[in-house]
């Protein structure tokens, strides 16, 4: 099977997983000390608390329509996607959210808390959730909602990440918590939050810039990186101390996502070549994000 094919398999069992580890975190570990995610999520949430505090908690057969409230608030988030955004994004992000609502549906709600310490509960549901959207996120997909306006915006301002925009548009979710229940709700429901969202943009490698340095006796490797990568390189002639032998040092930046990718070319191109990665710099100008 060819390598491209294996990396797209790996991405979409990647999001498969992301989903379930955070529905398993929601229904774990949040929802059982009713406690209320942020964004779209958070939102199905209160409408599942004021639909089942008019027809009764017996009403759907008892079942948790947080997750079928949540894919019908996606919808327009999704049009936003295809539209604006990616196809192969807008692909991934519906099986994303789909498998969310899957899970969210089958995974039990336990009756008893498994953690009944608050914060304790709020650390390790967000710590669970944020690693699920990251991978969701690193796969090239999002779990719908904010994320998908987070990326977007990602996408346009290169000082913007996912999770920033997480915590700005649940400000406004717990606020209406605030009002609805009380304070402590809205509290604890900020900190799991603030949690997941500060372990999401550590997972979601795109948000990490790096430079390459490249030094290759091979001619053209510049060519060949700008081909696959698709990423502007320079490149300049030096010489060895040790050697005195005549090299080439090539200089680009990339996400740290494609620094698995720019280690595999070179590996084919010249498996001899000393690559120095420099992580976590600012840029600006004409650098294009990817997500």
């Amino acid at each position: 099977m060819p390598l491209k094919k294996i990396d797209e398999l790996s991405e979409y069992a990647m999001i498969i997983f992301g989903a379930f580890l955070f529905a398993l975190a929601c229904n774990a570990f949040i929802i059982p000390l009713d406690l209320y995610n942020g964004g779209a999520m958070g939102i199905a949430q209160l409408l599942r608390t004021m639909i089942m505090s008019g027809v009764g908690t017996n009403a759907f057969g008892g079942m948790d329509i947080t997750g079928l409230l949540n894919l019908a608030l996606n919808v327009p988030l999704l049009i936003i996607a295809y539209r604006s955004i990616s196809r192969k994004f807008f692909v991934k992000t519906i099986l994303c959210v789909i498998c969310q609502t899957v899970f969210l549906t089958l995974i039990p709600i336990p009756v008893t808390p498994i953690l009944t310490d608050l914060l304790a509960a709020c650390l390790i549901g967000g710590i669970i959730a944020g690693v699920g959207i990251g991978l969701t996120l690193r796969a090239g997909g999002s779990s719908g909602g904010v994320d998908i306006l987070g990326v977007l915006f990602t996408l346009r301002y290169s000082s913007f990440s996912v999770g920033k925009l997480g915590i700005i548009v649940n400000a406004f979710v717990y606020l209406v918590c605030a009002m609805m229940f009380e304070l402590p709700v809205a509290i604890y429901s900020i900190i799991y939050t603030a949690c997941m969202s500060l372990v999401v943009d550590k997972i979601h490698y795109q948000n990490i810039n790096m430079t390459a340095m490249i030094f290759t006796k091979k001619p053209n490797v510049d060519k060949e990186l700008m081909r696959e990568l698709n990423r502007g390189v320079t490149y300049w002639q030096g010489s060895g101390s040790y050697t005195d032998e005549d090299t080439f040092i090539i200089v680009t930046v990339v996400s740290k996502y494609e620094e698995a990718k720019l280690k595999r070319l070179m590996h084919g191109l010249d498996p001899q070549a000393f690559i120095i990665f420099n992580e976590g710099l600012s840029v600006s100008g004409n650098f294009q994000k990817r997500l």
